[in-house]
């Protein structure tokens, strides 16, 4: 009876990993929202942030990394991509669409192993942006921005000499205050700033991974098999489309930006190489829309929702893994207006939430990863509540979130 208990616990095995030093080349695809604010230096206190886009990309990228111990690496890296992260609105005959074309990105990053072949990992430094106004009324404008971008990611190896990765990144453009130059207006009259949430999936080809020198180290040999409680912290952008039918308006979208916590609890089942399990989670959020006014200002929050969730994962290697998830999704909004207005409405909608992540076990009861979702939810008619006929005003949510989190497992 010992024996076969002991056959039943996981033990940690010596591990090797894959040659990180060296030059690499990838692709990738990913999902994100922007949150333009529109400011004016003519009109003081006077803001809209924001006007939100979404929309999808593909990247490549060209890298190298250098392991400068066992464990900590340091690298550089460049990224093209090309977009259609897009913000459009109809209104009384006009069609109008601000959206990313193609950019670049070039920075630095600083990664830790947690297992030979399962990296995490921090990066940042310069992006550049293309965009492109396009409308029916006979202009259009095209402009380009520059900014900062920070972000996080999971790294690990798949088979050979390559590794696929699942990262976030924010990014925040300088000002644009000569936008409207050309139509004889003067710096100012106009700002635009803009910030972005994206996270993609890519892979990495390197270059001499199998030639020696790879990581040689203790990793946990993790048994998925159980309940879990969990926690974690996120980011991300939301965007509303508003319908106004009865006038032929359509905007997509009213974005809004922020952090927030959430807190798990679930069950995974260990199948050999697959393994499947549901979850339920609860977050607090600070994503909101603001406009501001001289005197005060008025938000639209997202503060409190909930998730039920089924997902499905494989192992990549011997503790990391990769997952899609899909179920439910709840989530409170709130109007509100500074004093004396205070709250004006505030509704739940009910949905839908997809998406996917990278896992692996720190320890024989922890893990840490992260995750991207992509939440549609319900029309809500605020009709009754101007006293107009219905559907005559409609608001459609939807979010790109990532989270990082730490799940403990019962044994």
């Amino acid at each position: 009876m010992s024996a076969a208990h002991a056959a039943d616990v996981a033990q940690p095995v010596e591990a090797s990993g894959l040659n990180w030093s060296g030059l690499y080349v990838g692709f990738g695809v990913g999902a994100g929202a922007n949150v333009h604010e529109i400011s004016s230096d003519f009109i003081p206190g006077l803001s809209l942030n924001g006007i939100g886009g979404e929309g999808v990309y593909g990247e490549v990228t060209v890298g190298y990394d250098y392991m400068v111990s066992q464990r900590f690496l340091l690298g550089g890296l460049i990224d093209a991509h090309f977009g259609n992260i897009e913000t459009s609105l109809d209104a009384f005959g006009l069609s109008a669409s601000i959206q990313e074309t193609y950019g670049f990105d070039a920075g630095l990053r600083a990664g830790y192993l947690f297992t030979p072949n399962t990296l995490g990992y921090v990066l940042g430094g310069y992006s550049w942006q293309k965009y492109k106004l396009d409308t029916n009324a006979g202009f259009d404008l095209d402009w380009d921005q520059g900014g900062y971008f920070v972000g996080a990611g999971v790294e690990t190896a798949v088979a050979g000499n390559w590794t696929i990765k699942g990262e976030y990144r924010y990014t925040r453009f300088a000002t644009n205050d000569d936008l409207l130059s050309e139509f004889g207006a003067p710096d100012g009259f106009l700002n635009l700033d803009t910030s972005r949430h994206t996270f993609q999936v890519a892979a990495n080809y390197r270059f001499g991974a199998q030639n020696g020198g790879g990581a040689a180290f203790e990793a946990p040999a993790y048994n998925w098999t159980g309940f879990y409680v969990g926690g974690g912290l996120g980011a991300g952008a939301s965007v509303h489309q508003l319908d106004v039918p009865p006038a032929g308006v359509t905007l997509n979208g009213i974005g809004g930006e922020g952090v927030f916590g959430e807190a798990s609890i679930g069950y995974d089942q260990d199948f050999g190489s697959w393994v499947a399990g549901v979850m339920v989670d609860a977050r607090y959020s600070g994503m909101t829309s603001k406009v501001e006014v001289p005197g005060g200002q008025i938000n639209l929050d997202t503060d409190y929702g909930f998730d039920v969730l089924g997902r499905l994962g494989m192992k990549v290697n011997e503790s990391t893994l990769a997952y899609a998830l899909a179920g439910y999704t709840w989530q409170h909004f709130d109007l509100n207006a500074s004093a004396p207005i205070g709250d004006i409405l505030d509704w739940g909608s009910s949905g839908f939430s997809v998406g996917g992540g990278v896992e692996t076990a720190v320890s024989s009861n922890m893990t840490v990863g992260l995750e991207y979702r992509y939440s549609q939810f319900e029309e809500h008619d605020f009709s009754s509540d101007l006293g107009a006929p219905d559907g005559s005003l409609t608001s459609t949510p939807s979010f790109h979130t990532v989270r990082i989190d730490s799940k403990y497992k019962f044994n």
